[in-house]
């Protein structure tokens, strides 16, 4: 385990706002990331998602780097533009 996953286990164990935040953080990241290979894989761009959703490219930008507060009937265009569906999971924490 790397110094840096000590150090966050290490944190989230002893202080809990920090657990919460960085949980959401992450899922905020990781979301923003799949978004963003969803659509390379797809093989567009981002003007180009952006046309099928009749928005901006800086609305996809913006969804792309930083995922947070994003509307589920936002996922749903996303996914529908994409021929992706979206399927979502509560896990045990």
């Amino acid at each position: 385990m790397s110094d840096l996953k000590k150090y966050i286990s290490k944190r989230k164990s002893r202080d809990v706002e920090f657990a919460i935040d960085y949980e959401e953080g992450y899922a905020e990241f990781k979301l923003s990331e799949v978004l963003k290979q969803l659509r390379k894989d797809a093989g567009i761009s981002q003007e180009e998602l952006a046309h099928k959703l009749h928005t901006q490219k800086t609305a996809i930008s913006r969804l792309e780097n930083h995922a947070q507060d994003i509307l589920l009937s936002t996922l749903f265009k996303i996914a529908a533009a994409l021929d992706k569906r979206v399927d979502i999971r509560f896990v045990e924490a």
